[in-house]
């Protein structure tokens, strides 16, 4: 759960804010969206840990947000209401919500029961390892290898370097743009595209020393690509 990236879904700015304040106190990452457009795009592009989803938003409801993301696969998502009704809650729950909760809420609750969704999520996932070619990626164990036959070179990475492989490895063979890839993993502070250019020739020298250097390749005029096109 460490550094997990929280997408905050709420048009109400003041809530939006003390949600926002309270994560990352905790030591989240956040983002946050106003409506349910801007939120599956962020959703899509920077793949969050967890989506605290309000029902009603401006262009798209909670409800056609949640379903989208069923689509798109497995992201846990709180979803929020101003509605203490029974029926709404249920409803929620069986499009695919893993908790929910009303307002007014207690914003340390709110945090509680992600952490509590996190970790449930975490033991699911515990054995969905990344493949990419022979590189494979284990989010929940923080490991990076490169398989060999029987043989299995670890990859020494720092923590911005394994954000990176892991974030790009959900999505091979794409193209990322540099802005993507500062935005997904590195929000600590002010990067830069030159940032980025420095950790991917640190960690392509990394994939080199283990024979696979070949996975991780700029683009033209994009960005970087890590893929197997053997």
């Amino acid at each position: 759960m460490e550094n997990a990236l929280i997408l905050i879904v709420e048009d109400e700015p003041e809530i939006s804010d003390i949600l926002e304040r309270y994560f990352e106190r905790e030591g989240f990452r956040v983002l946050t969206a106003a409506d349910g457009e801007i939120a599956l795009s962020h959703h899509q592009r920077l793949r969050p840990d967890l989506v605290v989803l309000d029902v009603k938003l401006p262009k798209l409801d909670g409800h056609t947000v949640l379903a989208t993301i069923r689509q798109r696969g497995d992201t846990p998502v709180i979803m929020v209401t101003a509605l203490a009704d029974d029926l709404d809650k249920l409803h929620g729950l069986r499009s695919g919500a893993d908790d929910y909760v009303v307002k007014p809420f207690n914003p340390v609750e709110v945090v509680a029961r992600a952490r509590a969704v996190l970790r449930r999520a975490s033991g699911i996932a515990a054995n969905k390892v990344l493949r990419v070619g022979r590189l494979a990626i284990d989010p929940v164990a923080h490991m990076a290898v490169v398989e060999d036959g029987e043989n299995r070179i670890p990859l020494n990475l720092t923590r911005t370097e394994f954000r990176i492989l892991e974030y790009m490895a959900g999505f091979p063979n794409r193209a990322f743009e540099r802005g993507e890839i500062v935005d997904a993993c590195l929000p600590e502070g002010d990067a830069l595209d030159r940032t980025v250019d420095s950790h991917m020739s640190k960690l392509r020298r990394k994939l080199d020393a283990a024979g696979v250097g070949e996975l991780l390749n700029g683009v033209r005029g994009v960005g970087y690509r890590l893929g197997d096109f053997g």
